[in-house]
């Protein structure tokens, strides 16, 4: 990608968020270059390492049309539907070799950035890309790329017992997408309550369920009924399904207080994560 098409995408989306795409997917690349076997399985998933790298550089792929403007339906937008869109688009592409997939990744990742950076100088503000989680602004559908590789990268260096790549800072580039997710996502039908979600170091929101719907609070509900102080890993990898609340509260990743502290236990249960 030549320098200008990357100074109009940096100028285009929040600071820090394309670097963050680029430096992840290089990261992920760097995993797969010291693969030695692709066929082993990634713990937690019914993937292997092979099949994990396909479905990240498919989704690459399908994110970035997204971003060029081109109608890519996958799913209706419900964890079943997406789930049966990922096995069929595996099923098609049989690629599961280390260095064409860490290619795919790496270039899939600029060619989304390039096209956000086209689509926000000559569209205009209000313009929305149709993902597989609905319509999305172009910030928010780049926070949502982010958040997809940090979750695969996690797996793919689990699979191949290797550093992941999650740090504070790329957590905190992935809350817009993850506040916007959460009222689509949930699963909560009959619950009433208050939240209030502290990463350690970072920021504050709130989150409120009345009878079922969830709203998103730039910053924390009057009287919440819980309060729960998470680090910041530790927060996204329970919200992606990495991580449960009990293995979070016992590494002392969690602490949680209010007049219904029991509900922080229940918290990542409240949405289905595709």
């Amino acid at each position: 990608m030549e320098r200008g098409a990357r100074t109009r995408t940096e100028d285009s989306l929040p600071q820090g968020v394309g670097q963050a795409i680029r430096e992840t997917a290089g990261e992920i690349a760097a995993l797969l270059a010291d693969a030695t076997d692709m066929t082993g399985p990634v713990p937690g998933l019914e993937w292997t390492v092979g099949e994990t790298a396909a479905h990240l550089a498919l989704a690459n792929g399908l994110m970035a049309d997204v971003a060029s403007g081109q109608e890519r339906p996958y799913g209706d937008g419900t964890p079943r539907s997406i789930a049966a869109a990922n096995a069929r688009s595996l099923a098609d592409f049989p690629e599961r070799t280390a260095e064409p997939l860490a290619a795919m990744i790496v270039e899939q990742a600029d060619r989304f950035l390039d096209a956000v950076g086209r689509a926000t100088t000559h569209g205009t503000a209000a313009q929305t890309f149709l993902t597989p989680l609905g319509p999305l602004d172009h910030s928010t559908f780049a926070s949502y790329l982010l958040t997809h590789m940090l979750g695969h990268g996690y797996d793919l260096a689990r699979g191949l017992r290797r550093p992941h790549m999650i740090n504070a800072s790329r957590v905190e580039l992935c809350l817009p997408f993850l506040q916007t997710a959460m009222p689509r996502l949930s699963a909560a039908p009959e619950l009433t309550a208050r939240y209030t979600l502290r990463l350690r170091g970072g920021t504050t929101f709130g989150v409120t369920f009345t009878d079922g719907t969830v709203e998103v609070l730039p910053r924390a509900p009057e009287r919440p009924d819980c309060t729960i102080v998470t680090e910041p890993v530790a927060f996204l990898l329970m919200g992606l399904g990495r991580m449960s609340p009990w293995q979070a509260m016992a590494r002392g990743a969690v602490l949680a207080w209010g007049r219904r502290p029991w509900l922080a236990l229940r918290f990542p249960e409240l949405f289905h994560v595709p």
